[in-house]
């Protein structure tokens, strides 16, 4: 059955009477629903060149992993875009549209061929070729931008990294100054401790005997957390190592710092740049993101609507012309949708060519799920078949 997560594309043999058709359908879902009812609309299959059976027969083995490829292209901008706007459904909303309007109209509201890009004279094999370079262009795009966005926001967040956690592991670039270091010294230096709050006083009795040559009442408190609190203390160059190995066995710990205008202007051009390098790129990303989901999703559409035709040709043969609609099923309606448009339809189950019996799309085939079978009989293992072609454009939720 499919998806109650999807908006079908259907098509039929043309039988002169669209319009009429068309109502007929319309009448028969409203009167099946008490509530809301499914929306239908037109879906013009252009009269594509069908070109041998043999090609019709190779497409119709291909295009299901094309398909999918083409799915998981628009899946993956709409992730990118959810992932950039925090998962705000509002915002996705105004981000994810075709041809700056909602799926939905795009879909149901008067939806044709891009006969302009994607001219019906040519070969299917070419039509399907130009659509999938597309795409691929659209997917190899998409993945260098997002590869250059999370390496920015990855340098930008280790940097961020180094000014947050507590005074034993951040930065200490915007904690000490310049007035809390000795100046320069041939025999001192001034070292910075990190103490944690439970030792401070065992510090202050401890510090000055830790090793020889520390300087008295040197230990000047400079910052304190929830955990720890930091300390400058003076000592002699040539106990700086065993000072360090005594703090540590006394779990003070050490902080390699060497004060420098210089190293901290940098430090601070460094993080600016960074953070505005983000920015930019996350700018770029969004929009790009924005451009080609609405691009991939008009190929994704163009792709079904060629499988509709080669598994229409293949199923009824010639005249290859064709109706089509759209139909957008209320969720909790798709069992009665499916049965009304069994019922309205259920006149083409002659029509059909009997080697095409087997070959109907298993839960309308909404993304090449079949993609990964080989061989030419891959489609006798169907499970359901329809007297009409359908195929699913899987919903973006938001």
């Amino acid at each position: 059955m499919p998806s109650d997560q999807s908006t079908w594309l259907v098509a039929v043999p043309h039988d002169g009477d669209a319009d009429g058709l068309h109502q007929e359908l319309a009448a028969r879902l409203q009167a099946g629903s008490k509530n809301a009812t499914a929306a239908l609309a037109p879906l013009p299959v252009p009269s594509f060149k069908t070109g041998t059976l043999e090609s019709l027969i190779s497409l119709s083995e291909e295009l299901p992993k094309t398909d999918a490829f083409f799915t998981a292209t628009v899946a993956k901008a709409v992730d990118t875009l959810r992932n950039l706007l925090n998962n705000d459904p509002t915002k996705l909303r105004q981000h994810v549209q075709v041809n700056e309007e909602p799926v939905d109209e795009y879909l149901l509201r008067g939806w044709h061929w891009n006969d302009g890009r994607y001219g019906v004279q040519r070969p299917l094999r070419d039509m399907v070729d130009v659509l999938n370079k597309e795409m691929a262009s659209i997917d190899n795009v998409m993945k260098a931008k997002l590869n250059s966005y999370n390496l920015a926001k990855g340098s930008l967040v280790q940097m961020q990294r180094k000014k947050t956690g507590n005074l034993s592991v951040r930065s200490l670039a915007d904690v000490v100054k310049k007035e809390h270091f000795i100046g320069d010294s041939e025999y001192m230096q001034t070292v910075i401790v990190a103490v944690p709050k439970n030792l401070v006083k065992d510090w202050n009795t401890k510090y000055e005997r830790l090793t020889p040559m520390i300087v008295p009442r040197s230990s000047t408190p400079i910052a304190s957390d929830d955990e720890y609190s930091l300390f400058s203390v003076v000592v002699f160059k040539k106990v700086y190592e065993d000072f360090v190995n005594k703090c540590r066995e006394n779990k003070y710990i050490v902080r390699e710092f060497v004060y420098s205008d210089e190293a901290l202007d940098k430090q601070r051009e460094e993080l600016e740049l960074a953070d505005s390098t983000e920015k930019e790129l996350w700018t770029e990303l969004l929009q790009l993101s924005r451009t080609n989901f609405s691009e991939a999703f008009q190929l994704l559409v163009h792709i079904k609507v060629l499988r509709l035709f080669v598994e229409s040709v293949l199923r009824y043969g010639l005249p290859a012309t064709y109706t089509g609609f759209v139909i957008k099923p209320e969720p909790k309606a798709t069992k009665r949708t499916l049965q009304t448009l069994q019922a309205q339809l259920a006149y083409l189950s002659r029509r059909a060519n009997p080697s095409s019996k087997g070959k109907g799309k298993a839960k309308g085939d909404g993304g090449g799920e079949t993609g990964d079978f080989a061989g030419e009989y891959q489609t006798l293992m169907e499970q359901e078949y329809f007297d009409f072609v359908l195929f699913e454009v899987p919903w973006i939720v938001l």
